[in-house]
């Protein structure tokens, strides 16, 4: 009898197959959104009322940072692995166990920043091109 798992596994006729879990699979854009929202989930409620107005990079860093704080993460049955960090504005995920001394980063720096403006609807006042959208 096969053992559902991400290893392999021997059935009762001795073929070996992979059983694929969300673990073995690769992160969609949904999973990745999840994983951003879950680890800045205090800078929403932190900062959110500055987002209307707008924050520049300067200040959504500063503010990411402080919501990242010096290390963090969380994760449970049925959600991802998350780790984060404000130094780097770095954000490990995935549907394992996250090893941010092995793995690169989801986010990291100017993408942190870049995924905070497209998630949270935040505009940079310092850009002077009309929004198009």
């Amino acid at each position: 009898m096969a053992r559902k798992t991400g290893r392999a596994v021997n059935d009762d006729k001795s073929t070996k197959e992979v059983k694929r879990t969300k673990a073995t699979h690769p992160l969609t854009r949904e999973d990745r959104t999840e994983i951003f929202r879950i680890a800045t989930s205090s800078f929403l409620r932190r900062y959110g009322d500055r987002f209307e107005r707008g924050m520049t990079d300067e200040l959504l860093a500063e503010a990411l940072q402080a919501s990242l704080g010096i290390f963090g993460g969380s994760g449970g049955p049925g959600r991802p692995s998350v780790t984060y960090t404000g130094s780097g504005l770095r954000i490990w995920g995935g549907w394992h166990i996250v090893n941010h001394v092995t793995e690169k980063p989801l986010f990291a720096g100017n993408a942190t920043i870049t995924m905070a403006r497209e998630v949270y609807g935040i505009r940079n006042p310092d850009n002077k091109q009309l929004n198009l959208f």
